[in-house]
């Protein structure tokens, strides 16, 4: 009889216990948005700004990339264009001719047929981290910190022709 007492009792410490051991209780980070991702995300206005980057090819000069999804089920949001930091003053960015996001709706910037591919000059290299900024009509300006990523792989071809991967000697075997 003590026996059966006694794994009753572990077995319900053990059934109380398994919320918190397993991390699903409680507030626990498993409830936070993320995205496995190269590029930022920035989720704070009406218009999400995601896997922001800046494809290059060569240090100094690349095309901006991210899609912007209009969280507003009534109206469709002006894409206005993107500016270097303020105090950034040596960052160029290519013309933006304004673009209407569905309500609703995604705009990905690395898509010729919606949008011009938006040029970006500056002292960066690939690598850095360049702060941007987002205007849309509505009057929200997002900020973000979007990493300088190369020319290839994943992003091949969004920054001109893709830039061929750095040959890797093979080893010798004897």
């Amino acid at each position: 009889m003590k026996l059966r007492r006694s794994t009753a009792l572990a077995a319900g410490a053990l059934l109380l216990s398994a919320p918190a051991l397993t991390a699903c209780g409680f507030e626990q980070s498993t409830f936070d948005i993320y995205t496995p991702a190269m590029g930022a995300n920035d989720r704070e206005g009406t218009v999400d700004v995601l896997g922001g980057v800046i494809v290059a090819s060569e240090d100094g000069s690349g095309t901006f990339i991210a899609t912007l999804s209009n969280n507003d089920q009534e109206e469709a949001v002006t894409f206005e264009g993107v500016s270097g930091d303020e105090e950034d003053a040596a960052l160029e960015v290519g013309e933006v001719t304004p673009v209407e996001i569905p309500r609703g709706g995604l705009l990905n910037l690395s898509d010729a047929e919606q949008i011009e591919p938006i040029s970006v000059d500056g002292e960066f290299r690939q690598g850095d981290f360049v702060t941007v900024t987002l205007t849309f009509g509505n009057g929200q300006s997002t900020t973000v910190d979007v990493p300088v990523v190369r020319n290839e792989d994943y992003f091949g071809g969004l920054d001109g022709p893709a830039v061929p991967a750095p040959e890797t000697p093979k080893p010798e075997v004897h």
